[in-house]
């Protein structure tokens, strides 16, 4: 029987019940966090649940459980789903009361909910590189926060889809911003340029491991607003994600990026992330 969790516990998830009144499905009123689990190990749980706390204080929501609480759940029900290749979705919600647009009394008690799924690399498109295309970035202005209300991710998502790409990547007025996804990332003469940590993008965990990497390897990084245009002349393209890892972009609106096959400085980055992963797996099985 698959496990969730419901606030401290963890049950089977015929067993688990949510308010009808509960703001998350009102109102949106939460955050959430999608950790990737590899070979059965969290990979950047620390950093993900840093984020989780730091939207949730955003928006005014105390969360009623310590970190270290919250890492043993997490790996209690991954063990408990048996987990290997996958991911770990958690949120938190506001909790539940009479629908009324301000916020409940100090009374309503926030709710946790999670779960597990198997979720495998995305091998070939990694190996082969994917399509995008360009789209307007129609969200609010603080995409900084986790949040659950995602409708324009969703719509840029599927438009992204209908045209048979794998991704939109989001501009304002002409200045890239980052993904319906996933943050977004161009390279110009050995350079890697991607949107500055602002309101308008989300910090990415995955984006964070990056520059980390490359500021280890002497890998020219520059947290730069870049145009449309720098996009569309860039010598490479990828996305990154909790999911997706580095992905190369080797069409743009149907047009080739380069020769139309992933960069050799996203390959590099490549290896460098799977190095990664693959010692913190190592290093949990000491």
């Amino acid at each position: 029987m698959v496990k969730v969790i419901v606030n401290d516990k963890i049950m089977d998830r015929s067993e688990a019940a949510i308010d009808i009144e509960d703001r998350g499905y009102q109102f949106g009123d939460g955050v959430y966090e999608v950790i990737r689990v590899y070979d059965g190990v969290l990979f950047t749980g620390d950093e993900h649940l840093e984020r989780f706390y730091s939207s949730a204080e955003k928006i005014k929501i105390n969360v009623p459980f310590q970190k270290e609480e919250l890492f043993d759940l997490m790996n209690q029900l991954i063990q408990e789903n048996k987990v290997k290749d996958g991911s770990v979705y958690m949120q938190l919600t506001r909790g539940a009361s009479p629908r009324n647009h301000v916020f409940p009394g100090k009374d309503t008690t926030p709710v946790l909910t999670a779960y597990t799924k198997e979720v495998a690399r995305p091998v070939e498109s990694l190996e082969n590189g994917v399509a995008a295309m360009v789209a307007d970035d129609i969200r609010w202005l603080r995409c900084d926060i986790k949040s659950l209300n995602l409708l324009p991710n969703l719509l840029a998502k599927q438009a992204a889809t209908e045209q048979g790409c794998y991704e939109a990547i989001l501009h304002r007025d002409g200045l890239v911003t980052e993904g319906s996804s996933s943050n977004a990332y161009i390279v110009v003469d050995g350079k890697i340029k991607t949107h500055p940590a602002t309101n308008l993008i989300l910090n990415g965990i995955t984006r964070q491991v990056l520059i980390r990497l490359c500021e280890q390897n002497n890998i020219p990084f520059f947290e730069e607003a870049f145009t449309l245009e720098d996009l569309r002349n860039a010598d490479e393209i990828f996305v990154t994600s909790t999911t997706s890892e580095v992905m190369p972009v080797v069409k743009l609106d149907g047009k080739e990026i380069g020769n139309g096959k992933p960069g050799e400085l996203t390959r590099k980055l490549q290896v460098l992330f799977v190095e990664e992963f693959e010692s913190v797996k190592k290093a949990h099985s000491m």
